[in-house]
Order: C-alpha cells, then sequence, then structure tokens
C-alpha cells in the first residue's frame, strides 16, 4: 500500500521510497497483513518453484524462499529494483551462513516485462504478482503470460489494490490534482479481478480483502488485530483485495 505499490516502470519510485515505507509503524503493519494473507493463500510451498513477478527490491521473494521453495525468480522492469534486490539476497546469503541458519535457496533476479516473461512455458509451480497490476496498460496481456509460464496444477496469488476503499480515493484525487502517474491507475473491484484471472484460463479458487483502515499509523494499530477477519467477511473496503487461482 501507500506509494510504494507504485512499480517502478514508470520511474517515478525507486528502491528508496521502499525502504523509506517499510521503516514506517504504517507500512509496517500493512506489510505484514499483507504477506500474512499472500502465505496464506499460497500454501505449502514445500519443494516449489516460486516466480515472483514485479519483484521490486525482493522483500516479498526473500519471504517466499523462505518457506521452503526449491527455487524462487523475482522478475523486475526496473534495473535499479533489481539491483537492489540481488544485494539483499547475497547480503542475507551471506548472514545464513555466518550464524550457520538452515539452507532457504537464496532468489534469482531478472530484468523483464510482466506483459513479456523471459521464461519458458510451465516453468513455475507457484506465481505471485503482487501490487503490480493496476499500473499494468494490458493486464490481461500480463496475466496470460503468468498463466503461460505456470505449469500445471500451479497456483496463482494476485495481490491487488481495491477499487472502492479510502486508500484508492486519496490516489484517485492525486490524479485529479495533477499527478499523471495516479492518473493512469486502474483499481478494481473484487469482481473484475476475478473475470481477469478467468479470461487467463486459470480457475479463481478464492478472493480476499485486506488494509481496511484509512492511510493512518493510530487506525493502523486500533484495526490490525481485526483486519483478517474483516477480510474474511467481505472486500468492500478493502484497500488490498488477493486472489488464488489455479491452472487446470
Amino acid at each position: 500500500m501507500n506509494d510504494r505499490a507504485a512499480p517502478s516502470r514508470h520511474g517515478q519510485f525507486g528502491p528508496d521510497i521502499y525502504a523509506r515505507w517499510r521503516a514506517s509503524s504504517l507500512g509496517d503493519i500493512t506489510e505484514a497483513l499483507e504477506h500474512a494473507l499472500i502465505l496464506r493463500l499460497a500454501g505449502d510451498l514445500a519443494g516449489k518453484r516460486v516466480l515472483d513477478v514485479g519483484s521490486g527490491d525482493g522483500t516479498l521473494s526473500r519471504v517466499l524462499a523462505g518457506q521452503g521453495a526449491s527455487s524462487v525468480v523475482g522478475c523486475d522492469v526496473d534495473p535499479r529494483m533489481v539491483g537492489r534486490a540481488v544485494a539483499a539476497a547475497g547480503a542475507e546469503n551471506v548472514l545464513m551462513a555466518n550464524e550457520r541458519v538452515g539452507a532457504a535457496p537464496v532468489p534469482r533476479y531478472v530484468a523483464g516485462q510482466a506483459e513479456a516473461l523471459p521464461f519458458p512455458d510451465r516453468s513455475f509451480d507457484v506465481v505471485t504478482c503482487i501490487t503490480v497490476l493496476t499500473f499494468i496498460p494490458d493486464a490481461q496481456a500480463a496475466l496470460a503470460e503468468m498463466a503461460r509460464v505456470l505449469a500445471p496444477g500451479g497456483r496463482l496469488i494476485l495481490g491487488d489494490l481495491g477499487r472502492y476503499n479510502v486508500w484508492a480515493a486519496r490516489w484517485r484525487i492525486r490524479g485529479w490534482f495533477g499527478a499523471a502517474f495516479w492518473r493512469s491507475a486502474n483499481f478494481r473491484s473484487a469482481s473484475q479481478l476475478r473475470g481477469l484471472v478467468a479470461g487467463a484460463g486459470l480457475t479463481v479458487r478464492h478472493v480476499e480483502g485486506a488494509i481496511f483502515y484509512p492511510p493512518s499509523r493510530a487506525m493502523a494499530r486500533v484495526m490490525a488485530p481485526l483486519d483478517p477477519w474483516l477480510g474474511r467477511l467481505t472486500t468492500l473496503g478493502a484497500g488490498f483485495l488477493a486472489v488464488r487461482a489455479d491452472k487446470r
């Protein structure tokens, strides 16, 4: 959430924006809730080949690598993000070696567009794509590519910015007042995301919301314990929507 959700394909946001967001209390609470939902929907990753599309600075891909995956690849359109992710993964690997922590795979990172993923067909068992689709002009083409690289029986975990919530209203106002980047953002409802995913030939299994509080540190602290419960009840008002879909 917040401005760190914006992918760097547009050049406005680089790796430092991500770091500042996570250093804030609001960012820390929000990202923890998002990651918990993503991991719950992803299920058991033991022995799985995982691709994170729009991997940014690599934070999520490193989390995924710690869940028992056999391999994790991050793909991002911005070379700055790829460079930061490679450096962070290398530093974390050195720390694990020094502390003799068990062997999680070191994520590999490549530059590439979601609409033309640089991987062969059926290369991955799990594909994640988090807070990226909103900013891709041809979202259907990107989802078709994710479906292409999924192996039969594989799963897609799609997380995106919801349409009907305070966060999206705030970003729309920024667009109205001249922020061209936010004017081009396409916020979608849960039903719209379902339709896009189904249009890629995938079977939607579950849709859930998260981040029901406004962009306020105080409100985040109060509402965070209730957030998973609200997400199981409704997607209306959720700033973040997560979809799990399977490849037939």
